[in-house]
């Protein structure tokens, strides 16, 4: 059965396919689409299996030739649509039971329209649940494009990547057409309406509109993979569309490493169960250490000079003491009570910097605001230089005639409360 609607998704249209799979595909399908083939048709190869994964893990293949819309003809035709892999993307990530995805990628590349696309997509989803990706064996093109949007690139041995070019191909048959007979005259509105026609050679106009699509696409492609790459655009073009190997992948930035399918699997799931303690420490600590917007509260007052009277503040205990206290049996794993220290002290820190800062600019009365919002002491610092910059006349707000130690930060209530809080007094 020849299938002429796939000549406009062949011929004339630019394409993100490595030049070498783009003569395999034009052989398999040259007689199915009622054109000539560069050799002999080639059977389709049967579709991939997809390999076992621990639990935790979705893996989601990208193999073969990648379309945009597959238009029915799935695996079996060697084919992946761009709709497709997005849907397994969508399913992998509303699945609670999965950390994370891996991408198996085997594909030649295929189709420009909607790769960038699903490229953005794969980057989306890497910020909720981490998205890694393996060539096994190939990454080219457009399957590249997908790859590198993954946070880690993986190689097998013997994979390749790159091939970070555009290509558009056009075929003549007006040869063909003469010797059996056939001549086709196209009655169109619209000087470019005919462009392309294989029915006709190439003119120069329409090559060089061509050539400017192409030109675009693939400053798209070489931007996306210096983002997605973290790579200067410069050397992302000096690769010249060229297919790097194995440890040539990595030396060339376009890979994170070397390793088999199992290798990829078993550093993913120590990856994951990394993130998962780190998540576990941060809960720790929301829960045992006090809340940052819990003291602060108890400190805000109306915007007036006069400070209100010291609350009574909690007792300065670090989240670990608290929990022995509590009950004798409890156990804390020690990197997780080591980050609740650390990060308690580095809290307490930066309160009393803050207080001191605020004291030092005359504006006591905004420690509980900045404390409230959790501000930074670099923050605090800006907005109170900014608040300085913006003040028409810097003025005195103490008497000439008051004691010096009614200025006094150590007479200050805030801050004797402050000191309270972080154990300085």
């Amino acid at each position: 059965m020849q299938l002429p609607h796939l000549a406009s998704r062949l011929y004339g249209t630019p394409l993100l396919v490595a030049r070498s799979k783009l003569d395999i595909i034009l052989a398999v399908l040259g007689d199915r689409i009622g054109w000539p083939s560069p050799s002999a048709g080639l059977p389709i190869p049967p579709p991939r299996g997809l390999p076992d994964a621990p639990p935790g893990i979705a893996v989601i293949p990208v193999y073969g030739t990648l379309v945009r819309r597959s238009l029915g003809m799935e695996a079996a035709s060697g084919l992946t649509s761009y709709g497709e892999i997005s849907a397994m993307l969508d399913a992998a990530l509303a699945d609670p039971s999965v950390t994370g995805i891996l991408l198996d990628v085997d594909s030649p590349g295929g189709e420009a329209g909607g790769v960038f696309e699903l490229a953005g997509r794969v980057r989306a989803v890497d910020a909720v649940k981490p998205v890694w990706s393996i060539a096994s064996d190939s990454a080219f093109s457009a399957a590249y494009a997908i790859a590198s949007a993954a946070s880690r690139v993986y190689v097998t041995q013997t994979a390749g990547v790159g091939s970070i070019g555009v290509i558009a191909m056009h075929v003549d048959q007006s040869a063909r057409d003469a010797q059996e007979g056939y001549r086709y005259t196209a009655i169109t509105a619209g000087d470019q309406k005919n462009d392309f026609s294989p029915h006709q050679p190439l003119d120069k106009e329409a090559s060089a509109r061509l050539q400017t699509e192409v030109d675009r696409l693939y400053g798209i492609f070489v931007d996306h993979v210096a983002v997605m790459r973290n790579l200067e655009s410069r050397f992302v073009r000096s690769t010249q569309a060229g297919l790097y190997f194995g440890p040539e992948a990595v030396t060339a930035g376009l890979a994170d490493a070397q390793g088999s399918f199992d290798t990829v699997l078993a550093d993913f799931s120590s990856f994951l169960t990394a993130r998962r303690s780190r998540n576990a420490a941060a809960h720790s600590l929301s829960v045992s250490a006090p809340s940052q917007l819990e003291i602060p509260m108890k400190l805000e007052t109306p915007d007036v000079p006069v400070a209100p009277e010291a609350p009574t503040l909690p007792p300065t205990q670090s989240p670990a003491e608290s929990t022995a206290e509590s009950s004798s049996t409890a156990t804390t794993d020690d990197v997780v009570d080591d980050a609740v220290k650390t990060a308690t002290q580095a809290a307490r820190a930066d309160a009393l910097a803050i207080a001191e800062l605020c004291q030092l600019a005359g504006q006591p009365q905004r420690i509980a605001t900045f404390l409230a919002e959790g501000a930074s002491e670099s923050q605090v610092r800006r907005v109170l230089l900014a608040s300085r910059a913006e003040s028409p006349e810097i003025t005195s707000v103490i008497h000439p005639d008051a004691a010096t130690t009614a200025a006094s930060p150590e007479q200050n209530l805030l801050m004797k409360a402050v000191k309270k809080l972080t154990g300085k007094d």
